[in-house]
């Protein structure tokens, strides 16, 4: 399956839409705002530029991208009248996969820009905002043309499922949609290695649009320690591959199609981070903080595992009916959200997020 062709958020603003399902990565953000907020002040106060150039990758849809383009904007602007600077114009572009629900946040600039404008009666400079379709895992933007990179919940996403994990053409991963303890090793291998690649170019392109001294706030899911399965957030893949298989039981899928479908995605551990930032060495690692949610609260009077459910619905529905058909996604999210509210009786599921600010070198 061609993941830049194909993966995206669920759009709009419907019940199972990712607008209406992001509260948790609205969360994360929130954890990791001083440390956005301090990176750009930081980089404004040292090479105070009269155009300002922003980039937020895997923006997705919704109103957590406007929101955190304006925090920075604001404090761009209150950082410039404590230093009695004119403040500068800002180029903002947005850039997500093109199957990316645009629309819905072209949408909201008109009311995006009025907020601004109410809160800015100094005769700021003026603000550009446009998109940026297309995969991070490359070049996207002129050399030197940014001086701030800001990425939230989008690099544990990988460029594609690793192709090491497939023999003649089927997975070797069977019965799994990840790497889980019945996974052989060279599964958790291939991803490793699939993560060192996308994550160093990313690194590496990254390097040659940002401005010398530019910077970047990164916000990923990630594990703990070494072990790749933990009850964290390798432990929600194995819930939705035993809800897949409730189904195959049932006689609803067919087993070749939980056989045949792993996801793109990968919880790098720390260490695994810093590796490839010192490798790559085109940053330096300004902070890497460790975020735990928590997530055991009701929300709107619903479970956690049907919050959960509907969370991670909003994220694979495009895959998951791409490859098993759009009839069984009520059943099987149905199912997953059961599970996870059993799983969670018996204890706690651990999720952890990085927040990481890098500076150019």
């Amino acid at each position: 399956m061609d993941v830049e062709k194909v993966f995206h958020m669920k759009g709009g603003v419907g019940h199972t839409s990712y607008a209406r399902n992001s509260s948790l990565q609205k969360e994360v953000s929130d954890m990791v705002k001083d440390i956005t907020l301090e990176a750009i002040q930081e980089l404004y106060l040292t090479t105070t530029p009269k155009s300002l150039g922003i980039a937020d990758l895997g923006c997705s849809s919704g109103p957590n991208t406007l929101s955190i383009i304006k925090d920075i904007i604001e404090a761009v602007q209150r950082t410039s009248r404590k230093i009695f600077h004119p403040t500068p114009e800002f180029r903002v572009y947005l850039n997500d996969l093109p199957s990316n629900d645009f629309n819905s946040i072209f949408k909201a600039l008109p009311d995006f820009s009025k907020g601004l404008s109410k809160e800015r009666n100094d005769g700021s400079a003026p603000i550009y905002i446009g998109g940026y379709p297309g995969s991070f895992y490359g070049r996207l933007f002129p050399n030197n043309s940014l001086h701030f990179v800001y990425s939230s919940c989008s690099l544990h996403w990988l460029s594609r499922v690793p192709p090491a994990i497939y023999e003649q053409g089927k997975s070797i991963n069977k019965g799994s949609v990840h790497i889980s303890e019945s996974s052989p090793p060279g599964v958790s291998q291939a991803y490793l290695k699939q993560f060192q690649e996308d994550f160093t170019l990313f690194l590496k392109s990254r390097s040659e649009e940002l401005t010398l001294g530019g910077r970047m706030v990164l916000i990923l899911l990630g594990r703990k320690g070494p072990d790749h399965v933990d009850r964290g957030n390798s432990f929600f893949w194995e819930l939705l591959s035993q809800s897949v298989a409730i189904l195959v039981s049932k006689g609803e899928v067919e087993e070749e199609k939980l056989d045949s479908y792993d996801v793109h995605f990968y919880a790098p551990s720390r260490d695994e981070i810093e590796d490839e930032v010192r490798k790559e060495g085109s940053f330096e690692l300004d902070r890497l903080e460790v975020l735990e949610l928590d997530q055991r609260g009701d929300k709107d009077n619903e479970s956690y595992g049907t919050s959960c459910a509907r969370t991670v619905r909003a994220i694979q529905e495009s895959m998951i009916a791409k490859h098993f058909g759009e009839k069984l996604l009520d059943s099987l999210f149905e199912t997953y959200g059961r599970l996870i509210d059993e799983e969670s009786a018996k204890g706690d599921i651990n999720p952890i997020s990085f927040g990481i600010a890098l500076r150019k070198l």
